[in-house]
């Protein structure tokens, strides 16, 4: 019995530390484009500020003072109901952001994300995404440590919400964990070990898509040995004599 116990107390910890990492996001900062002047979730200035909102903006890219004033210490941030498509690249310089809500904007499947290794929770809900690749494999190429995915209200995301079948919901969602398959909940759901290992037998990787690319200066040299080794091509009316000497 005291078995049994431990392991639903266990189950019951593992839920609340999972809806407290979905749902927490610290001491939020308000403001808006035109205003500096900061406002606090909780009204206490003491705290540290680590989350940042700036909701219902209407932009499209981000202000300058926000970075330089922000960019180091926000942890979380909320940029939902804006206008950001494909001009991400200022999150780079959010070097230690855990969490970031992208809902409501004008994402698609062309959109790149920078290089994030720190962030564990994206959400993507209702934007403009039609197709899941190569979205899918450029977003695991920048944030390869996602932990919490939310794509739900896109058109690549088959499910009750836009009017898509089980089947292509499923194949939807098997297509998303073999890609990633550190995810911990996709969508409104957790992700079960049966579903990454189905997902990996489904989709299984070709190797060259593992390799990493060749920087470019190897990549340069082995296009100068291919020019210089290629053979000369002589005309019909040319005759190489016994002992020429051809200097390449």
């Amino acid at each position: 019995m005291s078995g049994a116990s431990n392991e639903v107390k266990h189950t019951l910890k593992a839920k609340e530390e999972e809806e407290y990492a979905m749902t927490c996001l610290g001491t939020y900062v308000f403001m808006d484009k035109h205003c500096r002047q900061l406002s606090i979730s909780d009204g206490s200035s003491g705290k540290q500020i680590d989350s940042l909102s700036l909701a219902y903006e209407d932009l499209f890219t981000m202000p300058y003072s926000v970075i330089q004033d922000y960019g180091f210490i926000i942890k979380h941030l909320d940029i939902s109901h804006n206008v950001f498509s494909r001009n991400l690249q200022f999150l780079s310089e959010f070097d230690n952001l855990r969490s970031l809500n992208l809902d409501h904007n004008k994402i698609d499947e062309t959109t790149v994300f920078p290089f994030m290794p720190n962030l564990e929770l994206l959400w993507l809900n209702h934007n403009l995404i039609k197709n899941l690749y190569p979205f899918i494999k450029n977003l695991y190429k920048s944030i390869p440590n996602l932990k919490y995915l939310c794509l739900m209200g896109n058109e690549a995301a088959p499910s009750y919400l836009n009017g898509g079948s089980f089947f292509e919901y499923l194949q939807y969602r098997l297509f998303v964990l073999s890609w990633f398959p550190h995810l911990m909940h996709l969508d409104d759901r957790i992700v079960t070990d049966e579903q990454l290992l189905e997902a990996k037998r489904l989709f299984k990787r070709p190797l060259f898509e593992n390799v990493i690319e060749l920087p470019e200066c190897i990549k340069d040299l082995h296009n100068k040995i291919n020019i210089f080794s290629k053979p000369s091509i002589l005309s019909d009316g040319q005759k190489i004599s016994r002992g020429t000497n051809l200097i390449i």
